[in-house]
């Protein structure tokens, strides 16, 4: 990808996370990233929306490693 295809990329998606904060969605940048690239492989806008709702909103922190 040359430097002015990755500027729009980048660009893009700063918009993308600046309405998703407007609209409170609690989407963090990584995670609108991979929604966008999923819409853009042809996944159902609809679809991933709806399953994204059905997601916890935080999940659980992964139990501390045991010790030797």
């Amino acid at each position: 990808m040359d430097q002015e295809a990755a500027r729009t990329v980048r660009e893009s998606l700063d918009l993308a996370f600046h309405m998703s904060n407007i609209l409170d969605t609690g989407l963090d940048r990584h995670t609108l990233s991979v929604l966008i690239a999923l819409c853009d492989k042809g996944l159902n806008p609809e679809a991933l929306a709806a399953l994204v709702k059905e997601l916890p909103k935080e999940l659980p922190a992964p139990p501390p490693p045991a010790l030797p």
